[in-house]
């Protein structure tokens, strides 16, 4: 069999590789290497999984890392550039170029919107040799002058029919004009429809096409069954069903909502979940998926924002619990399982309705499967599920991210506390029933005789502000923390908002609040009767509204 020292791999990266546990090149690193190795033009064509993030990280690190030696590393001017679609897909990138680039003594960074850009001026501040970067936001650094890409010698494009789905080709053009016309240039995509075939054209040079996979679902390495269930009822239970067996799962939805409820209603039911979805931050998505990675859970509800770039080992169920509304999803979606030539299985449940765009779907992907009437109970349902995992109280779950986030806390490293406290709320039903997205609950019930012996002999300090909640102090009067913050009229979008005055600048509220402490009114509930602008209480603001710059399609993700 060949080997990446036979194709022309450095021996410092096969020792790199062989540390990682990788040994044998898959096909499409066979086809490529020897190619991009000697710094040629590469368009190469796969599926999911295919093995392509290797055959365009080792050419570039190998080549990058001989011109490094007469390249003084200088802020703001990276030597190789990869675009990727989505954040995930641009973080799991960087995890197998990082190792890599750091044996020939080169370092890497990531560019991604939905997070402060601060760490990001930083890196590129001190210097950087390759940016893994999603098109918006290395965009807006690019306008801020913060990088420019005049010295990029290899760029790479990942996953193009994906950037070209998303819309973001029209900026990928404009990333690419600043690059050098000599540069050497691979562009790796499943199909090249939607535009893709334009920006080959354009921008590859001479390019040789190497293709390993055509644009179908594997029927070697996967077993794909269509479940045929009667109606809703049924098919929440069957969902349940399949979620709790003991190896990794994903299910797949076609929303935000749905992808939260359902990850919340199998956490409700024992089963661990978490979800993962464009409404998250990107610190939430990062440690969704983290725990879903090490094994904290074992179940991923995700949209398909997951579809594509999420690499996890030894996810052994796709679920499509919404069937997806055309074949490349389906495809990408199912390639999150039988990854590297392992095996997997992919399960489209069906209700009656659905039937005939689920044929055409299944047509359209390459998969010849027939449709299988099941209940939550049915034989077959059993084998998918194999051995069903232990359930976990929720409770217990609650408990358990609750002292996590205390002991992140403590040790000073905590991110996304209040998700976390949101996240244990929802999970765990609260004393006395005030739980859930908007309450007040408690992680654990306490007995009612313990708080209150709690509350006698450890007299709490105010809490203020959870949620934008307003807290009463002991005199009855409301604390200014408590209160919602406020942008002042007319202030930049950029600008921080004022703290603890609730109000507006041109639109304050009276501070006449001694009076109505003591008869448990809130403090500056009600406007006074003049305004500090001398507006009658009441009468409308004039003027136009403050415009809200539009988000780019990077930072509102999917």
């Amino acid at each position: 069999m060949t080997t990446f020292a036979a194709l022309g791999v450095p021996t410092a990266l096969v020792r790199s590789l062989t540390s990682q546990g990788i040994t044998d090149p898959f096909p499409i690193q066979v086809k490529t290497l020897p190619d991009t190795l000697a710094g040629r033009d590469v368009l190469g064509r796969g599926r999911t999984g295919s093995g392509k993030t290797l055959a365009f990280a080792l050419p570039m690190v190998a080549r990058l890392a001989e011109r490094e030696a007469a390249y003084r590393r200088k802020p703001g001017r990276p030597l190789g550039l990869v675009l990727a679609p989505t954040r995930e897909l641009a973080t799991q990138i960087n995890a197998t170029v990082e190792p890599l680039a750091h044996e020939l003594g080169l370092n890497t960074t990531v560019i991604y919107g939905g997070v402060s850009q601060a760490r990001q001026e930083k890196a590129l501040r001190a210097g950087v040799d390759i940016i893994i970067a999603c098109p918006g936001r290395l965009e807006d650094l690019m306008r801020q002058k913060l990088v420019t890409l005049e010295s990029v010698e290899i760029t790479v494009l990942d996953e193009a029919d994906h950037m070209a789905d998303l819309g973001f080709l029209p900026v990928v053009k404009k990333l690419l004009d600043t690059t050098p016309t000599e540069g050497q240039r691979m562009l790796f995509s499943a199909t090249l429809d939607n535009g893709v075939d334009k920006i080959v054209h354009r921008y590859l040079s001479n390019p040789l096409t190497h293709s390993v996979d055509t644009p179908q679902a594997s029927v070697t390495t996967m077993e794909h069954h269509v479940l045929l269930i009667g109606d809703q009822t049924q098919k929440k239970q069957l969902i349940v069903q399949l979620a709790s067996g003991q190896g990794k799962r994903v299910l797949f939805m076609r929303t935000k909502h749905q992808a939260r409820k359902l990850a919340k209603t199998l956490t409700d039911a024992g089963i661990p979940a978490v979800d993962l979805h464009g409404n998250l931050s990107q610190n939430a998505r990062d440690r969704n998926l983290a725990e879903f990675s090490t094994g904290g859970v074992r179940v991923l509800v995700a949209t398909d924002v997951a579809a594509r770039g999420v690499h996890v080992d030894d996810v052994e169920l796709v679920v499509h619990v919404d069937p997806p509304t055309e074949h490349k999803a389906y495809l990408h979606r199912s390639g999150r399982t039988a990854r590297a030539g392992s095996d997997g299985t992919v399960v489209t449940v069906t209700l009656p309705e659905q039937k005939s765009e689920v044929q055409k779907l299944m047509k359209a992907a390459g998969v010849t499967v027939g449709f299988e009437n099941v209940s939550a109970t049915s034989p077959l349902v059993a084998k998918l599920i194999g051995d069903v995992a232990e359930k976990v109280d929720p409770r217990t779950r609650a408990a358990l991210l609750a002292n996590r986030e205390g002991a992140g806390r403590g040790a000073g490293t905590s991110t996304g506390a209040n998700a976390e406290r949101k996240r244990a709320r929802r999970a765990a039903p609260s004393a006395g029933g005030r739980g859930g997205r908007g309450g007040r609950g408690r992680v654990a019930a306490e007995p009612q005789g313990n708080r209150a012996e709690r509350r006698k002999d450890q007299p709490q300090a105010p809490r203020f502000g959870t949620d934008g909640d307003r807290r009463r102090t002991s005199e009855g009067a409301t604390t200014a923390g408590g209160n919602r913050n406020r942008r002042s009229r007319g202030a930049r979008s950029g600008d921080v908002a004022a703290q603890g005055t609730g109000s507006h600048s041109n639109g304050a509220r009276s501070g006449q609040s001694a009076a109505q402490a003591g008869s448990g009114q809130r403090s500056g509930g009600q406007r006074s009767a003049a305004s500090s602008s001398g507006r009658p209480a009441g009468a409308r603001r004039s003027g136009p509204r403050r415009a809200t710059a539009p988000a780019s399609n990077e930072r509102r993700g999917r």
